[in-house]
């Protein structure tokens, strides 16, 4: 495996695009003032695209809907008007589309888009004309499009115009301001301001004097410039969510629909877990047992005329008895070991490691003697033994890692990330009924997330997300 790039957090997060982001660091650690004022300044250039394409799109949007609207509703009663209504609904509902867009472009939280369709719901004709006028979500986005996003969109573009125009302007003034013809002249904001401000009447230079004002409030609007962007944006993305976003009653049966999937997933994985054991225990230690007992009758009855063969019937039935034990401990480690129970998950891991036929380096970002729920800890492990045991049987692999690491996402939620690459010929999937398919079927029980990545001739990668909640 010394071709093999060592296997990190940032590997995961990357094959998972979803996936959780780094450890935030610790709060002696974390960003300085200055840090976080750079930080501002890093997503001024996306806030002010934003911020100046809102209000065109906005006009654009206004007069778009309002004539298709305003047309349905004066020809609805030739019929036609009805079809031209529906097209605004759905015109509407791409302008907001649009929106969410370009806030998610703009550096902000994505925003859950909402329910337009109920899950399993066939989509039909008459179900895509009269559905809009049932779903409260087309009437939200045509009142965002043709009213709300219009007036903020007014407000929030002058303000960054003018914001970014005094910035630019007093910046440069300097440069541009002695090629402006004076003429007769006799209104300085410098000296009208120190007249104003002290009482007295002026005797500097006033051109000069503007020109440092001019500067002064470039510096000031610039320094400030970040947190208007930032605020206006922020207000933008807290409309669209109270707007745009998905209802907190469409979350929650989201909720329940997961929930509901993640229950039937963790049943069927069991139900096969049950099955695979007990084929197990009927292919190898029962058989095991009932060649122990013939051994044992033969024995018993070739004891008193045969006492050499009754021997060595003895001694086999004890070999059987040895190995029926070792099986029963095989099968018993595939499910919590002692040493998963004692010392956790990355003893356990080691010891798989040490047991694996194929030299496996385990590495965990874990901290010392770090432990999680009983249950959590097992299904981990069970994980981890499942892919062990394939990488011994399919993957003709010489080497392999084994990675254990624990992430926070940036909604704060917790994962538990195990992994295992090889240097094998690759071509793993998930095909229903085979291993890897019920290994899914258990991360999904657990509302995880297992990843594949395994092209022919390899290498092969294959990792679990598990929440720690």
């Amino acid at each position: 495996m010394s071709t093999e790039p060592v296997i990190t957090s940032a590997t995961l997060d990357a094959v998972t695009a979803s996936g959780p982001a780094p450890v935030p660091a610790p709060a002696s650690a974390r960003a300085s003032a200055p840090a976080r004022y750079g930080s501002l300044w890093r997503g001024v250039p996306r806030e002010l695209g934003f911020l100046l394409l809102t209000m065109p799109i906005a006009i654009i949007g206004l007069t778009v809907l309002l004539t298709l609207f305003w047309t349905g509703v004066g020809t609805i009663v030739i019929y036609i008007g009805f079809f031209i209504v529906v097209a605004a609904f759905y015109t509407a509902r791409g302008f907001g589309v649009v929106e969410l867009t370009r806030l998610d472009w703009a550096g902000r939280p994505s925003i859950p888009r909402p329910v337009w369709e109920k899950p399993g719901t066939p989509r039909t004709f008459w179900r895509a004309i009269f559905g809009p006028f049932a779903n409260g979500h087309y009437w939200l986005y045509l009142l965002h499009g043709v009213i709300i996003n219009p007036v903020v969109s007014i407000v929030s573009w002058s303000l960054t115009i003018t914001w970014a125009s005094i910035a630019l302007g007093g910046l440069t003034g300097w440069i541009w301001l002695p090629f402006i013809p004076q003429g007769n002249r006799d209104f300085y904001l410098s000296q009208t301001i120190v007249d104003a401000v002290f009482g007295t009447h002026s005797t500097f230079d006033p051109n000069t004097g503007d020109r440092i004002l001019y500067v002064i409030a470039g510096v000031l609007f610039a320094v400030t410039l970040p947190f208007v962007t930032r605020g206006l944006t922020l207000a933008h993305h807290g409309i669209a969510r109270g707007v745009l976003g998905r209802w907190p009653s469409e979350a929650l049966q989201a909720e329940v629909a997961d929930l509901s999937a993640s229950r039937g997933a963790a049943v069927a994985a069991e139900d096969q877990a049950l099955r695979r054991l007990e084929r197990d225990l009927h292919d190898g230690p029962q058989q095991r047992l009932i060649r122990l007992q013939m051994d044992i009758a033969a024995a018993e009855r070739k004891l008193a005329d045969d006492p050499e063969a009754a021997a060595t019937l003895l001694a086999e039935a004890r070999q059987q008895a040895g190995d029926t034990l070792e099986e029963l401990r095989a099968l018993s480690r595939g499910f919590a070991p002692p040493i998963l129970q004692d010392r956790g998950l990355v003893a356990a891991a080691d010891s798989l490691a040490a047991r694996s036929p194929i030299p496996i380096t385990v590495e965990s970002t874990l901290e010392q003697g770090e432990r999680f729920s009983p249950e959590l800890e097992r299904n981990a492990y069970y994980v981890l033994a499942e892919l062990a045991a394939n990488l011994a049987k399919h993957s003709e692999a010489t080497a392999a890692r084994m990675f254990i690491d624990e992430t926070t996402d940036a909604s704060g939620a917790a994962w538990l990330n195990v992994w295992l690459t090889d240097n094998g010929r690759g071509g793993a999937s998930l095909v229903a009924g085979h291993g890897l398919s019920g290994l899914q079927e258990r991360v999904r029980g657990l509302r995880g997330e297992l990843v594949v990545e395994s092209p022919a001739g390899g290498p092969t990668r294959i990792g679990a997300r598990i929440p720690l909640a």
